[in-house]
């Protein structure tokens, strides 16, 4: 009986194996154009559950359009109401995995694994058809799971002492009443939270069913549960993100259990109406004539009500999704003031893609975002320069101090996650990215030194009591200029803006270079004409020679970026 036991668990662990190959690399072949149908397609509801729909059915997992969507949310690619649009066609989509456990059920599928594994093989070898050849191993070790857990299944119900002691077990809960109907929706949620996977737990649920060890109402409440447990997912993985993902997550988790309230309330008759549909006699009893024909059907039952109740949830609660997006707003409020959302991470967190391609994008998102904090930065510098009161001054370069460790913490984050991507299966294209990616951040990071150590160069002047003069000031400021205008062009040639020419980033940094070597003869002709001292010259340029070191960061970075060496 362990044996057995055990036999099924290494059963749905190949089926959990195989539907997440499968799902893997179709993410993988549709990736780029999954991203351009979530980020275009959504213009108004309905068009947001037709592509929550089309992409669910497409990579096979309602959990990683929801985790999709959230992280899209999360990099403000989304609103909150298309995500809620995409949310429920999702729900629709999802209902593909049930029918194809169904086949599964209905048919002997087992003849059709090995020629998958075969072709499979094939065409992982050939470099440019490997994705096709992992999504048909993923198919084939779906399916032969499926196959297995289903004989092992009937294994087990076919052992007096294995059978006699499930059916007692669940004998314990058959009275129809509430109680009873809440401890398998609770289990349903539990299981499916525990695996990760509402289809492994609806492959269980039809094999029980199938087996007559499990009356049709407790595997319907399984159903049901396991909608409410795939949801979980995403609350868990948005706890790390922003305002808008924990959102869009909470309304993924508020718009099943509003689904299974209201079905639930008319059970009786909504699952009535699907086993007439079927072509299932609720009637026919065990030991009845014709149970066996009947149970035959259950699978499809299953699937069929799985369709039914999330295409009707999905058509009734579409009307009000605006009322959904208040409820979750007024639950969830915005947190923390502007500097403490300054010293984390928005658009990234540990496991927040299922998929190493579509990552990327949230680390692109962050990157954009590290480099207007580093702005925000430089821009505090011109503002320290003017400070007179002692007071102020220490309260500002305590600031740009903070930011300057924050500035090193992002760096570290996010190449860690880069790091953590790049372990995953990559195309060519990907590591490539990566790369520029991991040289973009460290480059960024040198932009922030850079502005810590004119603040530095700046306190040092405050400290000595002495002062620049005007003129010095006021080159400061147009240098400073300078380098902010390459940082604003900088960020936009990051954030692949059409309009940005990463040759321009170039021509600026000409400019400071030009201009530096200007200042720094004046600088020497000043010092011996006595306009200032020796030491004020020092620090004034330690100013301009950091502006100068920024503004080759800043191209730097945007080589990077483009992936070669700008030229003039």
């Amino acid at each position: 009986m362990a044996w057995m036991a055990f036999k099924m668990l290494g059963c749905l662990a190949l089926l959990m194996f195989g539907m997440k190959s499968m799902s893997e690399a179709l993410q993988k072949m549709a990736g780029p154009q999954l991203r351009h149908v979530l980020g275009t397609m959504t213009t108004n509801r309905f068009t947001g559950m037709l592509t929550g729909m089309f992409v669910t059915a497409s990579v096979q997992s309602s959990t990683a359009t929801t985790l999709m969507t959230v992280s899209f949310v999360n990099a403000g690619l989304l609103t909150l109401v298309q995500a809620i649009s995409i949310i429920l066609g999702a729900h629709i989509g999802t209902t593909v995995t049930a029918w194809i456990m169904s086949l599964g059920f209905s048919f002997n599928i087992a003849n059709f694994v090995y020629p998958a594994f075969f072709v499979g093989i094939i065409l992982v070898y050939m470099n440019k058809k490997r994705v096709l050849g992992e999504f048909l191993f993923g198919v084939g070790f779906l399916f032969l799971g499926l196959t297995t857990l289903k004989e092992t299944g009937f294994t087990i119900v076919q052992d007096p002492d294995a059978s006699a002691s499930i059916s007692s077990f669940f004998a314990n809960f058959s009275d129809p009443n509430f109680f009873n109907s809440l401890f398998f929706l609770v289990m349903g949620t539990v299981l499916t939270l525990c695996v990760q996977s509402s289809a492994a737990i609806m492959a269980i649920t039809m094999i029980l069913c199938s087996t007559g060890v499990l009356h049709i109402d407790q595997g319907i409440m399984l159903v049901l549960g396991e909608n409410i447990g795939t949801t979980i997912t995403a609350n868990i993985v948005a706890l790390s993100a922003n305002t808008q993902a924990r959102r869009a997550a909470l309304a993924h988790f508020t718009i099943n259990v509003i689904g299974v309230i209201w079905v639930v309330i008319v059970l009786k008759w909504f699952l009535a109406a699907v086993c007439h549909v079927v072509g299932y006699d609720l009637s026919i009893h065990p030991g009845d004539e014709g149970y066996a024909a009947n149970l035959a059907k259950i699978s499809v039952v299953l699937a069929s009500f799985h369709s039914a109740f999330n295409v009707s949830n999905t058509f009734l609660q579409i009307w009000f999704i605006k009322f959904i997006e208040k409820f979750v707003c007024r639950v969830i409020k915005p947190k923390t003031t502007e500097e403490e959302e300054d010293s984390r991470l928005h658009f990234i967190s540990s496991g927040l893609m299922g998929t190493p391609e579509l990552s990327l994008l949230e680390a692109h998102k962050e990157i954009i975002l590290f480099a207007n904090r580093t702005q925000k930065m430089f821009r505090m510098v011109p503002d320290l320069l003017e400070m007179k009161e002692e007071n102020d001054f220490v309260k500002l370069f305590a600031r740009i101090e903070k930011y300057e460790g924050i500035s090193d913490n992002m760096e570290i984050e996010i190449a860690n996650y880069l790091n953590q991507v790049a372990e995953g299966r990559l195309s060519p294209e990907s590591k490539v990215t990566i790369q520029s990616m991991l040289r973009e951040i460290s480059e960024i990071e040198s932009i922030g030194d850079a502005c810590y150590n004119m603040a530095r160069a700046i306190n040092r002047k405050f400290k000595s009591k002495d002062d620049f003069n005007e003129e010095q000031y006021s080159r400061i400021k147009h240098i400073m200029a300078l380098c902010d205008k390459a940082m604003t062009h900088m960020i936009a040639v990051i954030a692949d803006e059409p309009q940005a020419d990463a040759n321009r980033t170039l021509n600026i940094e000409h400019e400071i270079n030009d201009y530096r070597k200007l200042l720094k003869g004046k600088n020497v002709e000043d010092i011996e004409s006595q306009k200032y001292s020796y030491q004020m010259g020092v620090h004034y340029m330690d100013v301009v020679n950091d502006c100068e070191k920024l503004g080759d960061y800043v191209v730097n970075v945007v080589e990077a970026h483009v992936n070669k060496k700008l030229e003039n």
